[in-house]
């Protein structure tokens, strides 16, 4: 038998890398405190200079990644006293 060599990844899709560095400038570039407005501006901006950065991305893409990037920044969605009440009563 022979031993078979370690199969490398494959490095990531287009899409994965632009994700992943999308989510890095969110949060070293501090815009989940900015307000609605100035987060618009920065999506605008930084989608720009995504597009550019991989030109291979699908308008399709793009929008998905925006998306994901608006709603990692909404704030998370507090429990409240009756919805944590009625789950531990289960």
């Amino acid at each position: 038998m022979t031993k078979k060599k370690p199969q490398r990844s494959a490095p990531p899709a287009s899409f994965d890398q632009a994700r992943d560095e999308l989510f890095s400038h969110i949060l070293r570039c501090g815009v989940m405190e900015a307000e609605l407005e100035h987060q618009k501006d920065w999506f605008d901006d930084t989608m720009q200079y995504l597009t550019e950065r991989y030109p291979d991305l699908a308008d399709e893409d793009r929008a998905n990644l925006r998306l994901l990037g608006e709603r990692y920044c909404q704030p998370v969605v507090p429990h409240t006293a009756e919805a944590v009440g009625s789950a531990t009563a289960e």
